[in-house]
């Protein structure tokens, strides 16, 4: 998982990231900046996972957000992120920009540029 990805335009993640830690993640993004094109040959990595929105969304919704954070950092030592530690995690390996298209229920695609 940590070994070289081969080059490609795009890289799909989808729940994968949020079952990993902060330094695993950095891991594979650092590969994953490594074999894309650059953002005007169109690369990107998109992701397909949370972003942890605990201010501005439903009451039920943050509070399945919630558990489900709990469950992946006793299940797998994961955790979901909020918009700025997904930041933090893509500015650290190397992209340059990122967009979050928020998608049904409590879902995000992420897509990140070089």
């Amino acid at each position: 998982m940590f070994q070289a990805i081969p080059s490609a335009d795009a890289l799909l993640l989808k729940w994968i990231l949020h079952e990993m830690t902060d330094e695993d993640c950095l891991k594979i993004l650092k590969r994953c900046r490594e074999a894309i094109l650059s953002k005007e040959k169109g690369g990107k990595v998109i992701i397909i996972d949370i972003v942890l929105d605990l201010q501005g969304g439903k009451p039920e919704s943050v509070e399945l957000q919630l558990l489900l954070d709990l469950q992946l950092m006793v299940d797998v030592n994961g955790k979901q992120r909020t918009e700025s530690e997904w930041k933090k995690l893509f500015e650290d390996s190397g992209f340059a920009s990122y967009k979050i298209t928020n998608v049904l229920s409590f879902r995000s695609v992420i897509e990140v540029f070089p």
